[in-house]
This record gives C-alpha cells, sequence and structure tokens, in this order.
C-alpha cells in the first residue's frame, strides 16, 4: 500500500487530495493543528475511513514534523498548510512567514533527515508573479506583492534547493486561485456566493467588498489536486504552473453569481475599502501549457460549472438558516 502525508489536510485543498488518495487504495496520513474547536468539517466524510489517520501538529514545531514524517516514511508528502489568507497576511506577516515560509524548510529537512526517499510537493502559488503581467509560465520573474507572496517565494525558493542540494524528489505546484464550494467563507469567491444566496432568501440586505477590478484565474480545487498527483508520479522532480489559463474579474464572478439568482448586484454590494491591500495584485492568469504538454493534464470542471456547484451548495445552507429562522418563536 503506497501512503502519503498531508499537512493543510482540513482545509479545502487537502481535503479533495485526501479523497482522492483514499480512492485509489493509499493510506493517508493527515497532519492537523490542535485547536480549542473541531475543523475537521471537509473530511468528516471520510472521517472513518480506516486508511485515514490524524496527527497532531504544526507547521511552526518542527519536532512535530520530524516525528510525523519519521513515524510514517511516506511515498508522497503534499505540503498544503499555510496562513493562506492573502489580506490577513498584512495583518500577520511575521507568522504568515513563520508558517508558509519556514515551514516548508522545516517539512524538507525533516525529510532529508528521516526519509529521504520521500517525494516531496509544495503547494506554490501564482501570487509569487504578483505584479509581472500575464501569462504566467515558469520562467515568468517574480515579483510577489503581499507578505504571503514573499513566503511562499521563500517556500518555492527552499523547494528547489534541497532538489538541488541534496538530490531529494521536491517540486512546485505553482497553483492559480482554487475555489470549490468548501472555499473558506472569507475569501471573497464564497463570500459571494454565501451572501448572494442568503440575499436571495431574505437573510441578509448588503455585501461589502473592496477591489472589484482584480483579475484572477479561478480553478476547481479538486483540478488542482489532480495535477499534483501528476506532477508527483513523474520520473523526475520539476517544477510546474498550474491553472486554466482563463481570467475573470472579480466583478465577473459577482454578475455571474447574481445573476444566476435572479438579483442585480449594484443594488446590494458596497465598496468598503478595509477590504483593500496596501499592494494589490492586478492580474494573475496561469499559463499550464508545459504541463499540459507533459502529463496531458487539462481543467475538468469549467469556470460557470464551479460557480454553479458553489451556488447550490450556498444556497441549500441559506434555505436550512431561512428554515430555522421560521421556527424560532
Amino acid at each position: 500500500m503506497k501512503s502519503a502525508c498531508i499537512t493543510g489536510i482540513s482545509g479545502q485543498t487537502g481535503s479533495y487530495l485526501a479523497e482522492q488518495l483514499l480512492e485509489d487504495g493509499f493510506k493517508v496520513y493527515g497532519l492537523v493543528r490542535r485547536s480549542s474547536t473541531f475543523g475537521t468539517e471537509r473530511i468528516n466524510h471520510i472521517y472513518d475511513n480506516p486508511n485515514l489517520e490524524l496527527v497532531y501538529g504544526d507547521l511552526a514545531d518542527y519536532s512535530s514534523l520530524l516525528s510525523f514524517i519519521g513515524d510514517a516514511k511516506p511515498d508522497y508528502f503534499y505540503n498544503l498548510g499555510a496562513m493562506s489568507h492573502v489580506r490577513v497576511s498584512f495583518d500577520i506577516p511575521e507568522y504568515t512567514f513563520d508558517v508558509t515560509g519556514t515551514g516548508v524548510l522545516r517539512c524538507l529537512e525533516a525529510i532529508r533527515k528521516s526519509s529521504p526517499k520521500t517525494k516531496f510537493l509544495q503547494a506554490s502559488s501564482t501570487e509569487l508573479f504578483g505584479s509581472t503581467p500575464p501569462p504566467h509560465n515558469e520562467t515568468a520573474p517574480f515579483h510577489p506583492r503581499s507578505p504571503y507572496g514573499v513566503a511562499k517565494l521563500a517556500g518555492y525558493w527552499a523547494t528547489v534547493n534541497y532538489r538541488e542540494a541534496y538530490g531529494l524528489f521536491a517540486v512546485n505546484s505553482i497553483s492559480t486561485n482554487h475555489e470549490s464550494a468548501r472555499r473558506g467563507e472569507t475569501f471573497v469567491t464564497r463570500k459571494i456566493t454565501r451572501a448572494a444566496t442568503r440575499i436571495r432568501l431574505g437573510l441578509q440586505e448588503k455585501l461589502a467588498l473592496g477591489n472589484l477590478e482584480s483579475k484572477r484565474d479561478w480553478v476547481h480545487a479538486s483540478d488542482v489536486t489532480k495535477a499534483m498527483r501528476l506532477i508527483m508520479d513523474l520520473n523526475w522532480a520539476d517544477d510546474f504552473v498550474v491553472g486554466s489559463g482563463e481570467m475573470h474579474s472579480v466583478q465577473e464572478f459577482l454578475e455571474l453569481v447574481f445573476s444566476k439568482l435572479g438579483l442585480n448586484w449594484k443594488e446590494f454590494v458596497e465598496f468598503d475599502p478595509r477590504f483593500l491591500r496596501p499592494s494589490e495584485v492586478d492580474a494573475l492568469c496561469a499559463d499550464p501549457s508545459k504541463l499540459k504538454k507533459i502529463t496531458g493534464w487539462e481543467p475538468k470542471i469549467s469556470f460557470e460549472k464551479m460557480v454553479e456547484d458553489m451556488i447550490d451548495h450556498d444556497m441549500k445552507l441559506a434555505e436550512k438558516e431561512k428554515l430555522i429562522e421560521k421556527n424560532m418563536p
């Protein structure tokens, strides 16, 4: 039985990856942080799988990573854990760098020390490119525009360095924004679908947003994890940009969601400067031609289908809220 370790397993992307690996007969070890509240709702549907084992640990704690990797000695290690909210990274830059940047180094060092045959994948980000005009391929210049982007860049280069210095199978999956119904509600796409469905049912009146002009290459998280697996199954280690090559603005996303609910977004959306970043990234769009040429990968879920799935999921949540409200004394 092949085995894989996943950091960030309770996050959106980690949950899809764990699901896919378990379906293919893997033994999956997931690293989770200790918290006073349960944060495993995204993996509740696979929680009882006998091939899933969750272990307490933290990317900020080398000893827990060393134990995690040394005990499991997995065939594959996917580092999906991070402080991943770009706007919040400006508020907590040191913590962001420690977890999202130095955390990668801790993983790599633990692998080098205790399981050097383990294949390692760093979930990198097109935030590395920042102000570099799109499209972005593997040779595009890096110019991150946030503490999150800078931390991800440190993780990227740590991965490259351990590959070159120690011969580890260490790769970067440089992914564009990936979304789904499992996306956290503080991220702009899910914030929009959650608010729009609540507005449609009279549970909410307004939605506050920041920059509507930002453009992103949005793909479904499950397509991104499939790309990661293809990258890890190669016989050589290399870095790949992952995305659809299709770009949409926040306003386009907004318009699509509200129109599918029969609403005019302009009647409900308000501008709030608190959601602006000190330095903005105007446009990110992948050029995944290298990945497609080598592995044949391309996204299976379209932008519109992804949005429809998110709306359907959040409408069900809103309907439950409405029912509770109706039955309250």
